[in-house]
């Protein structure tokens, strides 16, 4: 059994597949396991209390991870060591999620492109063909992030606080959220993951995606994310496509293709969840 995990800091997606690509279970889904964030004893608390991961783990052979927080060594060791001991006879490998967008959107295995992650966070690679090249090191969800679930969460909130947003949205917000004062602050300062309970609010932004402020919110953030992170790569925009991952990137597709209008730049392939093309890629790529 080969498990492939596409993990962001709010939820991970485990697929169990055998050789032949073929799905063995039902997907699997726990909490997000970023290793940046949570704590050795958060992480294994997490993996443990999954039934279905306890029930399964002696048969699992492979396990292929991508995740959040996975781009530097220290978080991607220390999870791979919790991985191992969990999964005892599986070889494990764990990468950053940047990786799986890629080959969850490209066109053939040696295609360039420039890869977006907007999700709960996000991020901006160039992938030429055979590795990964960053010119932005990540400071995290409370410097960089832009376009992300978590920057257009607080974004919201700050509109609604400062009285910045249309009355029928106002309301609108406030019937589906508890934005009291206080409970804002203790999930933000007190709680873990804050990035991810400021994810929570960005799904109120598709729902109303027919008001004007709304619209204007998404491209002015997908703006900010472009000529921050994709024209840093503006040599490689004059022959490469760009792709994007992710749940906000899939539900924010006619704010992106407007501004890759205005930025003039490529846009290529659009993904929801990179989990559904990584079985492929792994089957028809492991090493026996």
């Amino acid at each position: 059994m080969i498990l492939i995990v596409d993990s962001g800091s709010t939820k991970s997606d485990w697929m169990a597949v055998d050789k032949n690509g073929n799905q063995l279970l039902e997907k699997i889904r726990t909490n997000g396991l970023n290793p940046a964030i949570l704590s050795e004893k958060k992480l294994r608390k997490i993996i443990k209390g999954s039934k279905a991961l306890k029930q399964h783990k002696k048969e699992v052979t492979h396990v292929f991870f991508y995740g959040a927080g996975c781009g530097t060594d220290k978080p991607r060791e220390l999870l791979k060591g919790i991985l191992e001991e969990f999964f005892e006879n599986a070889e494990i490998s764990v990468d950053e999620d940047t990786m799986a967008a890629v080959f969850s959107t490209i066109n053939s295995p040696t295609e360039a492109a420039v890869v977006c992650i907007l999700g709960t966070g996000s991020n901006c690679s160039y992938f030429d063909g055979e590795k990964l090249h960053q010119r932005v090191k990540s400071l995290g969800w409370s410097l960089m992030d832009d376009a992300s679930g978590n920057y257009f969460g607080k974004q919201l909130i700050r509109d609604y606080y400062f009285n910045k947003m249309p009355e029928t949205i106002r309301v609108a917000m406030a019937d589906k959220y508890n934005l009291e004062a206080d409970y804002i602050k203790y999930n933000i300062y007190k709680q873990p993951n804050p990035n991810a309970f400021l994810a929570s609010f960005a799904e109120f932004m598709f729902l109303n995606k027919d008001s004007e402020y709304i619209q204007n919110l998404i491209k002015q953030g997908v703006r900010l994310f472009a000529t921050n992170m994709i024209l840093q790569y503006k040599e490689e925009l004059k022959t490469v496509p760009v792709h994007f991952a992710g749940s906000i990137a899939y539900f924010a597709k006619d704010e992106i293709m407007q501004v890759a209008k205005e930025l003039d730049f490529t846009v290529g392939n659009f993904i929801r969840r990179p989990i559904e093309g990584l079985a492929k890629f792994h089957t028809e790529n492991i090493e026996e």
